[in-house]
């Protein structure tokens, strides 16, 4: 692939070249896993997806134009899944499973669109939701994050002139260099782009990919943004995420019926999936949970994915309760995912090699790391906390508890009844950055 001048382009936008969202596909290929279990088993259900800014001293509404966001949030809403897509989707074996989409979803993913959206102001930030179908609303998540992280960069570099757009971008070259240059000193290492939502731009995530497919070699094993896996010939990955549970359990009658929804849902993916999809994500309700009550047959799932809590404090966690299964912990599979940097990445590997099987999901970090590359002071290239989470489904309030509380989302009253459900002592406060 032809490599891009990044800061030419970038002062050069122009909204033929660039709308933000170029396709459907760019998107997490876990959305296409689930938005087909949804499609099968879920046709009836209504949610409500809802923008939430966690850094709220970042007031998005006096960052970002409110006239730009409506333009590629429209955008975004006349792209359809091409011919070329459709065929790739049809036909690419994924996770070593040939047609892992049935043909009758994807006739029905042929003419999809996303939705209307809803867009208002309220102290200085946007508030941005999407109703209707959950199989409609689902693809808005990844695309509303990207647009609104892209246009945040967009307008923090407005005033730089080329000079200074070719030296923000060496420093973060050089800074990406460096981090490199680190990964490749771990053997065995696994990691992957999980960048997608929150990145600097998608012509930046495009290199990023780039540069770790030739920076680290096999030790880089794909990435989530199924557009680029497809553009680049690399893997795309991903398994399931927090909203299964989360409508799942909004639908309940009762709190014995709450108490059981996170491994009920899982009998519904097993069913569309199997062998390497079969990825645990227990920390919706808190993990500590989750593994208390977990039924046997979790055990011989390939693995888990610790999102919310520190990445050792949850391994071994999970890795003491595969033992306690009878389960051999290096047969076994942690995906560390949670805002992760390469001091993160290299003590979690260093602490778990040859004691269970790892990857790493690697996102913020790697696709929006611009602290202290701009030539000329400001915060506003720095990531924030963007989270766009069902809020409702059939109208009725959806919760995520988490394992960092700083994290739950959710009307107070029903996060403290979920959290008289599932317990919460051993969830602990820790500061979200990213």
């Amino acid at each position: 692939m032809t490599k891009t001048d990044i800061a030419r382009r970038v002062y050069n936008h122009t909204w033929k070249l660039d709308p933000i969202v170029r396709s459907l596909l760019d998107t997490d290929f876990y959305k296409l896993l689930m938005l087909q279990m949804i499609w099968g088993v879920y046709p009836k259900v209504d949610v409500t997806f809802s923008l939430i800014n966690r850094t709220t001293s970042v007031k998005l509404a006096e960052e970002i134009d409110e006239h730009q966001l409506r333009e590629q949030l429209d955008h975004a809403r006349t792209l359809r899944f091409s011919k070329k897509e459709m065929i790739w989707l049809a036909g690419n074996t994924f996770y070593g499973r040939k047609q892992i989409f049935q043909p009758e979803f994807l006739a029905w993913l042929a003419d999809f669109h996303l939705p209307e959206y809803e867009l208002t102001k309220r102290d200085g930030q946007y508030e941005l939701q999407f109703h209707g179908p959950w199989m409609y609303t689902t693809l808005w998540e990844i695309p509303a994050l990207a647009i609104i992280n892209e246009l945040r960069s967009r307008a923090a570099m407005k005033s730089f002139g080329p000079f200074e757009l070719d030296v923000l971008y060496a420093r973060a070259k050089a800074k990406m260099w460096a981090k490199t240059e680190r990964l490749k000193q771990l053997p065995g290492l696994k990691i992957s782009d999980f960048g997608t939502r929150r990145r600097h731009g998608f012509l930046w995530q495009r290199w990023c990919v780039e540069a770790l497919k030739e920076g680290i070699g096999e030790a880089f094993t794909g990435t989530s943004n199924v557009k680029l896996a497809m553009d680049t010939d690399l893997e795309a990955l991903g398994t399931n995420a927090h909203e299964l549970p989360m409508v799942f359990a909004a639908l309940t009658e009762s709190d014995e019926e709450l108490r059981s929804a996170p491994y009920r849902v899982l009998q519904d993916w097993q069913r569309y999936y199997g062998g390497n999809l079969l990825i645990v994500l227990p920390d919706a309700f808190g993990s500590a949970a989750f593994l208390r009550d977990a039924p046997d047959w979790i055990a011989g799932w390939t693995g888990f994915r610790p999102d919310s809590a520190p990445p050792i404090e949850a391994g071994e966690k999970i890795i003491t309760w595969w033992r306690e299964k009878g389960v051999d912990p290096r047969q076994k599979l942690l995906i560390f995912s949670d805002g992760l940097d390469v001091d993160t990445i290299i003590e979690t590997y260093k602490h778990f090699e040859g004691r269970v099987r790892m990857s790493f999901g690697w996102g913020t970090n790697l696709t929006n790391d611009f602290e202290d590359c701009a030539p000329v002071p400001t915060t506003q290239l720095n990531a924030i906390s963007l989270v766009c989470k069902v809020t409702e489904a059939n109208g009725r309030p959806a919760v995520k508890l988490s394992d960092n509380p700083e994290k739950a989302t959710g009307d107070p009253e029903e996060i403290a009844r979920y959290i008289r459900v599932f317990g919460g002592d051993e969830r602990v406060s820790h500061a979200v950055r990213v």
